[in-house]
């Protein structure tokens, strides 16, 4: 963390100092802004979060509840969406009080006594390494406490507008604030009163029956699997073996149960099978009784039995499977003659089973996605065009999700009888573990996305993937860093420049592209940042040696990886690094090509191009593609 570039800070340094829209902030809703965000969901807090962080960008949250959410839903949190926390500046709380899932056992049919269940196969959670962040449980609730912090201590100072549910909107074609939003009142003085506030920008964050949704006339496509199954958060005595390891549990008979132990120590979920829907049955399996449940998951864990204690939470659900035909309110027909100004995020794009973890986790993402985007449209670093962007990437993504869940919901809901050996609703865990901690995600060639011309410089950076961080060692103090994790969820562009090792009396490739960055006119550093800005306000440049850092001399390093910055323009030591042979060499774990490289990294973690040191005019134009000229 870094702070008192701007002056002593004595206070919490998280808190940022408020700016911008943050110092003169309305109490109230106002009735112009220039994002209006509906719902304080997974998508909509992410949403606000990333917008807090740019000083001049006026959002608002509303929820028509009177108060923070208390009790939530999901529970799951993938690797990808730690590597978010840390981006956000709270990984490292939210881990220390979550439950880190490292296993997943297997329980089927015992063969000698097929009423009763007997544990078949023992699985690591994360096999192959995707991340060196933990898979956790944690309530929906605190996560979303936790970007709400984030987003109250970013120098937009936004926090959430609660007891305003949405009515309607309509976009018109003319006017600084062309999106009507009409809001009702559900708390407080006033109720059930409506009043019309006027946005920039509308992105509806509420839900699987979103209201925003509607009012652009996008279509939920898809529909619901015959197959029910009862959910409960419970404290509970019993003497299955298992309890705090999650647990995929096939019997012979009775269906199945996915147990997932809670954070706490104690509490823990069962998603407890109750069968095929009968056709015409019209939501009544939905009344089923707690009781009932309960007895159900007796039946499946025999021999072993469940003592329900208490129960935090429980529900009835049918599985489902949909996906919004576009995440924007431009048509198809209309894509690319007019620019988006209403949005949908989270379930109000996407819904499936709670199986996979997913939903929660793809949620932020969108979030995350669509923030920095629109903040760099309302700062006038890029065009609105950039907007479109993102129902094109996260349409793609969220109908990946549905083909993957549709495949686990089924094998969870399948017989022990219709599997090939009882290792292989296991084993596809195993394989297809990427997948759902949230890594196989990869965003096609765009403005944003380049090709892969140059890929084979750095084979473990794929065009399009997300960042993945490995250990260095910061050179000015020679602490051992995951380079990663200094990626914050500032809207900067990451530029990673992986220097070549010239010998004796050779010129560095490295060396040559750095003056040229902080220097030239076609240097996208140049081209790009405001005037009167710090160097490093658009684009963080930071060098990772082939040295050991001991061997890196500071007072040789090229300018533009040691920027002055602040009022009291001082100098950035934290952009220097070099490999740690203590931890793998950085060139090798990633597939960096020893002649040098330079890694484009997008504001959301995600690499948008691959280029070698030498490709100053390619480099210059990518991103020219999506950033305007500030001079």
């Amino acid at each position: 963390m870094q702070f008192h570039h701007h002056g002593y800070v004595s206070a919490d340094p998280r808190v940022a100092p408020a700016a911008g829209t943050g110092i003169d902030r309305p109490a109230n809703l106002p009735d112009e802004m220039d994002v209006l965000i509906v719902g304080s969901g997974p998508a909509g807090v992410t949403l606000a979060a990333q917008l807090a962080q740019y000083p001049e960008v006026h959002a608002r949250l509303v929820e028509r509840r009177p108060g923070r959410l208390e009790v939530g839903q999901a529970d799951g949190i993938q690797a990808r969406s730690v590597e978010t926390f840390q981006a956000f500046g709270f990984a490292e709380r939210i881990v220390a009080e979550a439950f880190h899932l490292t296993a997943m056992n297997f329980w089927t049919p015992d063969p000698a006594n097929p009423e009763h269940i007997v544990r078949t196969q023992r699985t690591v959670d994360d096999a192959f390494g995707v991340s060196e962040f933990p898979h956790l449980i944690v309530n929906q609730a605190r996560v979303l406490d936790y970007f709400a912090e984030a987003a109250a201590n970013g120098p937009g100072r936004l926090r959430p507008d609660y007891g305003w549910e949405f009515v309607g909107l309509e976009v018109g074609t003319q006017g600084e604030y062309p999106v009507a939003v009409t809001l009702r009142r559900t708390t407080g003085d006033g109720v059930g009163t409506e009043r019309v506030v006027h946005a920039r920008y509308v992105v509806g964050c509420d839900g699987a029956r979103s209201g925003v949704r509607e009012a652009i006339g996008r279509r939920h496509l898809g529909g619901q699997s015959a197959h029910a199954w009862g959910v409960m958060d419970v404290l509970a005595v019993t003497d299955f073996p298992d309890i705090r390891t999650k647990c995929a549990i096939q019997s012979a008979h009775d269906g199945s149960i996915l147990l997932i132990p809670r954070e706490g120590g104690f509490l823990f979920r069962m998603y407890v099978d109750l069968g095929e829907v009968p056709e015409g049955d019209n939501g009544k399996v939905r009344t089923t009784p707690l009781a009932s449940i309960v007895d159900q998951a007796n039946r499946i864990l025999r021999p072993y039995t469940l003592d329900v204690r208490d129960v935090a939470w429980w529900s009835v659900y049918e599985v489902g499977h949909r996906v919004t035909d576009k995440f924007d309110d431009v048509s198809v027909a209309d894509t690319g003659t007019r620019d988006p100004h209403v949005f949908i995020c989270g379930d109000a794009c996407h819904t499936h089973s709670a199986k996979a973890g997913q939903g929660m986790n793809v949620s932020m993402q969108d979030g995350f996605n669509l923030g920095w985007k629109l903040g760099q449209v309302l700062t006038g670093r890029s065009a609105p065009s950039l907007l479109a962007t993102y129902s094109a990437e996260r349409q793609e993504i969220a109908q990946n999700l549905i083909d993957f869940d549709r495949e686990w919901a089924s094998m969870m809901a399948r017989r022990p009888e219709d599997f090939a050996s009882p290792e292989e609703l296991g084993d596809f865990y195993v394989r297809t573990q990427e997948f759902p901690a949230g890594f196989m995600t990869q965003y096609k060639p765009s403005e944003i996305i380049g090709e892969d011309t140059y890929q084979h410089l750095a084979t473990g950076y794929p065009i399009g993937k997300r960042f993945k961080s490995a250990r260095a060692v910061r050179v000015a103090d020679a602490n051992p860093v995951h380079l990663g994790h200094h990626h914050r969820a500032d809207g900067r562009w990451r530029l990673y420049a992986f220097a070549d090792a010239p010998a004796s009396g050779q010129s560095s490739a490295f060396a040559d592209w750095a003056e040229w960055l902080a220097s030239a006119p076609d240097s996208p550093v140049v081209r790009h940042t405001p005037v009167g800005g710090d160097i490093d306000a658009v684009f963080d440049v930071k060098v990772v040696y082939q040295q050991r850092h001991e061997d890196v001399d500071l007072a040789r390093v090229p300018r533009a990886v040691l920027p002055r910055v602040g009022p009291f323009q001082l100098v950035d030591y934290e952009k220097v690094y070099a490999v740690d042979p203590d931890a793998g060499d950085y060139f090798d774990e990633r597939g960096l090509d020893r002649g040098g490289v330079v890694v484009v990294v997008r504001p959301d973690q995600y690499v948008a191009h691959v280029l070698p040191l030498t490709a100053r005019e390619e480099l210059s134009a990518f991103l020219g593609r999506s950033l305007l000229v500030q001079h």
